[in-house]
């Protein structure tokens, strides 16, 4: 009998920017663990100075100030290049890439590594990127019910995970790969399946639950972007000259 997928390697990755809106925030931290069974976590934590300001509001949550990010943060190229490379690698290896709402991470790499004019990981692997392994989209799968206490910090209590501190990028990344184990260990389905199977469960899942929202934020008359189902990245539209 082979080894599931979640007791082989995976690498699970993480970011914290300057705001919500993947279209136009900048990151300002990236961490990549590579998980091994058997073998010490590594780990690689990068900090950019993404020049622009970085919002009170966004230093809230990461806790790294426009100031900080200038004296102690590389610059953007040769971090994103750097990232992408090793997620690339990665996934030519056969691991899975692991995250927390992982749409909004990939699509936000996408975004910076066109911006800085750097290959995006589709042209690198000449495919969609694939396998990725999402939390959130395997905890609302698995458990069905409202769309809110679905933080990480959230699923890390309902599965029993330690996180060593929340919204740092190398602590979230880490966490975010316990979830999907404890996850992958508790469910025999999810556990059992193919790393194509289970990226294809998700594409579609995602799919569906934002369908779901969508269709509540409309009954109840709340303002929304559409929530896009598309997973494991959004579509890049090129703008309008």
């Amino acid at each position: 009998m082979s080894t599931p997928w979640f007791q082989q390697p995976m690498l699970a990755w993480d970011t914290e920017s300057t705001g919500v809106d993947v279209e136009t925030a900048r990151i300002v931290t990236a961490a990549l663990v590579w998980i091994e069974p058997r073998k010490p976590v590594v780990s690689k934590h990068h900090l950019v100075d993404p020049g622009v300001d970085i919002p009170e509001r966004a230093t809230e949550v990461h806790g790294i100030t426009t100031a900080r990010a200038q004296a102690e943060g590389r610059q953007p190229e040769p971090v994103l290049e750097e990232v992408a490379t090793d997620l690339a690698d990665a996934v030519r290896l056969g691991w899975p890439l692991v995250g927390m709402n992982s749409v909004y991470d990939f699509t936000l790499l996408d975004r910076e590594l066109r911006r800085h004019g750097l290959r995006t990981l589709h042209d690198r692997l000449g495919e969609p990127v694939c396998p990725v392994v999402d939390a959130l989209v395997l905890d609302r799968y698995v458990r069905p019910g409202p769309f809110s206490g679905r933080k990480l910090i959230q699923l890390c209590e309902i599965w029993n995970v330690k996180i060593d501190g929340a919204h740092d990028a190398n602590f979230d990344a880490l966490a975010a790969a316990r979830v999907v184990w404890r996850i992958a260990r508790s469910r025999p389905e999810i556990g059992s399946m193919s790393l194509p199977d289970l990226h294809a469960l998700q594409v579609r899942e995602r799919a569906r639950q934002c369908d779901e929202m969508r269709a509540y934020f409309d009954r109840v008359g709340k303002p929304h972007d559409g929530v896009p189902g598309d997973w494991p990245l959004l579509p890049y539209a090129a703008p309008t000259p």
